[in-house]
């Protein structure tokens, strides 16, 4: 399935370059987000006209995360949670509960913007979460987990 992206995303491309992608990822992800649009002769010159519309609306979302970065710079979480005498949590620590707190300390962010590549946190102690704010923007949020 052939794509115009109309924003950059992560490792497929920049606005306005011309990508393949499988079906399923172009119809059921890019196109209902409104990252991308189906490349077809219409839409092609549609895009051309809409060209520098698009590229300010893309450094406009790339002026807010670089804000929101540094707001986020040096945010440190405290969570409690349940655990037992060795350490272990008794559930798991997600990036729902990250985003969560975050949000408590008035920074707003959005759960599918925690990425936890190493998978929840299951034992006590303090780790870095990564927070990606743009497809170009992210930094890192100290969380420290309390037994309860």
């Amino acid at each position: 399935m052939d794509l115009i992206l109309l924003q950059k995303v992560q490792n497929l491309g920049d606005l306005g370059d011309l990508v393949t992608v499988k079906a399923g990822f172009g119809r059921n992800y890019l196109v209902p987000t409104g990252k991308a649009v189906p490349a077809t002769k219409d839409n092609l010159a549609q895009f051309e006209t809409r060209r520098a519309e698009l590229e300010a609306a893309a450094e406009d979302l790339l002026g807010k995360a670089e804000a929101r970065r540094t707001g986020l710079a040096e945010v440190v979480v405290e969570i409690t949670a349940n655990a037992s005498d060795e350490g272990k949590l008794y559930g798991s620590i997600g990036p729902r509960e990250v985003a969560s707190a975050v949000s408590d300390q008035g920074h707003e962010i959005n759960k599918s913007e925690v990425i936890m590549g190493e998978g929840p946190l299951r034992t006590i102690g303090e780790f870095d979460v990564v927070v990606q704010l743009h497809a170009d923007v992210e930094t890192t949020v100290r969380v420290i987990v309390n037994p309860e």
